[in-house]
């Protein structure tokens, strides 16, 4: 039996609340999704002017990041494991409309341990990597130094 961390609402609510300030600095409309560690949606919100395909899209990439540990554009970069040559590939056929594997899904990683999902869809990749990052910072912000919130673009664990 162990320990374990979990998100709740008010987290959530706080990464949310920071995406969308990122995204209005970056004017670019956005849609951002929150997710606990069974990739259950805890936040979603699609900002004025964002796309309408954005909700589905933000929910499969926090869903993702979320269930297999890693920000989601790692899947499809050279030598990652959803490329032509790599163990996973395909494996977003294997669950249509719920596995993304470009970018703008982040794990939500919190003492080494990953608590939930965060996804970003709107604006060009940089724009998502920076809304999701800004979201990441500010959930470590909240909770202060005796937690530590990998918050990066680049995170697989």
């Amino acid at each position: 039996m162990r320990s374990v961390l979990r998100l709740e609402l008010e987290e959530a609510k706080i990464m949310l609340e920071a995406a969308k300030r990122a995204a209005q600095e970056s004017n670019v409309p956005e849609t951002i999704c929150v997710v606990d560690d069974g990739g259950i949606v805890m936040a979603l919100e699609r900002m004025d002017g964002a796309r309408i395909t954005g909700p589905e899209l933000a929910i499969a990439k926090a869903f993702t990041a979320s269930g297999h540990k890693r920000s989601t554009h790692l899947f499809n970069q050279p030598g990652g494991p959803a490329t032509v040559t790599g163990e996973a590939f395909g494996i977003h056929a294997m669950m249509p409309g719920k596995f993304a594997i470009f970018v703008g899904g982040f794990p939500v990683v919190v003492n080494g341990e990953v608590i939930g999902g965060i996804g970003v869809s709107g604006g060009s990749g940089e724009q998502d990597i920076a809304v999701g990052v800004a979201a990441l910072q500010a959930l470590q912000a909240h909770l202060g130094a005796e937690y530590e919130v990998l918050a990066q673009a680049d995170i697989k664990r």
